[in-house]
């Protein structure tokens, strides 16, 4: 066999280095799908360990592998339970009972003499609380017709209450909405719970229209409390996704230490804002998350709620405790030094003892701390986020510390939250709202 020319040796070389670029082609193209997808393994890695701890999910969500308790306050000393100086309740004797029944005795208990005529030298009171029988109680209101000399005939008006031959009135109608609003039973249940205690049939269509009508009723005072609120020195305002008619609706909450307001609409965002009429005239202190479209009412002070941002640092904590590369989110995460400052201007709120050294020390430690994640070159969509949390802080920490500069304005904005709750419950017990009416 006779050695190859140098035509085919350069041919061979040839097509050696064409199936070498292409080989080199492959392997770019496969490293770069390899980043994009570790990019997606880490998303999804901190989708799955999303919790109620580490992000806004509630509890309920987590599940029965929820993680263990771990909580951002620090201890403070205290045993657990009701402190010195806190009022209890429990059942207490009453001076006026409705009822009182003497238990004498009748015959000495060593020698059996009759006790009748005996001295009285002590007596026991032992008081029985409950609840007297249950029957609905009827009152039938006749209208009287009577006919005048002159041929008219002239009826009695009854009261706005009575306006059908059997209704029920406004003491079984407040139990109704109760029970069903108020207590969470679903319509049917509601109704089978009255007729089973009061003895009178109830249906669930009743149930309804009482509810119905307990709400046109309230329409001039909704009036009243929204003009309020939007007259208030500080509120709360928060909004949650609500399913309503089979589609994603919202419900938004605006709120204050005495008032509340619950408006639904199909979107999240400022037109709703609008429509529920509060934020459009509010000048005060608006308490809120980091929803971007709050930030689009001008005319009012911003703070924002550090119960998210404690949930947003914890979850760039433990994103980079699990990341390879990393000693340790105690050691020089820039996370845990925001969150250790900030529990430290709370803890100083709440006990009373802040002072301008104190707040401009810590304040340099969140700006700090996040001018270092704002600078951070993520290596992924997680990290993105990160970064912009961090840049975030840097760029509304005056809003995220106005708990420490106005006494007025609280830490968080869990009171909104506690608004919403109620009627995520009702959410969960009846699957979804019917009507945004509803």
């Amino acid at each position: 066999m006779s050695a190859p020319t140098y035509a085919e040796l350069a041919e061979l070389v040839s097509v050696l280095v064409r199936q070498l670029s292409a080989l080199e082609a492959e392997v770019t193209a496969l490293r770069e799908e390899n980043q994009v997808l570790k990019a997606r393994v880490s998303e999804l890695e901190a989708q799955t360990r999303s919790s109620s701890r580490n992000s806004s999910k509630p509890p309920s969500s987590d599940g029965l592998g929820k993680p263990a308790p771990k909580s951002l306050r620090r201890p403070s000393g205290r045993r657990p339970g009701g402190q010195a100086g806190h009022e209890g309740t429990t059942l207490t004797q009453v001076a006026d009972p409705d009822v009182v029944i003497r238990h004498e005795p009748h015959a000495c208990g060593q020698c059996g003499a009759d006790l009748g005529t005996a001295p009285v030298v002590d007596t026991a009171r032992a008081q029985v609380f409950d609840i007297p029988p249950i029957t609905l109680h009827v009152v039938e209101h006749q209208m009287i017709s009577r006919r005048c000399t002159c041929g008219t005939v002239t009826r009695g008006q009854g009261p706005a209450g009575a306006n059908a031959p059997a209704q029920y009135g406004p003491r079984a109608r407040a139990i109704m909405i109760y029970l069903f609003m108020g207590q969470f039973l679903s319509r049917q249940r509601t109704a089978h719970a009255l007729s089973e205690l009061f003895g009178a049939p109830v249906a669930a269509a009743t149930v309804a229209a009482a509810t119905s009508r307990a709400a046109e009723d309230l329409t001039p005072f909704l009036s009243l409390v929204r003009d309020q609120i939007a007259a208030a020195g500080v509120a709360h305002f928060d909004e949650t996704g609500l399913r309503c008619e089979g589609r994603l609706a919202w419900l938004h909450s605006a709120s204050t230490t005495k008032l509340s307001l619950l408006h639904a609409h199909p979107g999240r965002g400022k037109t709703a804002m609008d429509d529920m009429g509060v934020l459009t005239t509010f000048t005060g202190t608006a308490v809120h998350d980091a929803f971007a479209p709050y930030d689009r009412y001008t005319g009012a002070t911003h703070a924002l709620c550090n119960a998210h941002l404690l949930r947003e640092l914890a979850a760039v904590a433990d994103h980079h405790e699990r990341t390879e590369h990393t000693p340790g989110p105690d050691q020089w995460c820039w996370a845990g030094q925001v969150t250790d400052a900030l529990l430290t201007i709370k803890r100083a709120v709440d006990d009373g003892t802040i002072n301008d050294d104190l707040l401009a020390t810590q304040s340099r430690l969140i700006r700090h701390g996040a001018l270092i994640g704002a600078n951070t070159t993520p290596a992924n969509k997680v990290e993105q986020k990160h970064r912009a949390l961090a840049r975030r802080i840097v760029r509304r920490l005056p809003d995220y510390l106005r708990f420490a500069t106005d006494q007025a304005v609280p830490f968080d904005n869990n009171a909104a939250e506690r608004q919403i709750r109620m009627a995520k419950i009702r959410q969960k017990i009846s699957g979804c709202m019917r009507t945004l009416k509803g």
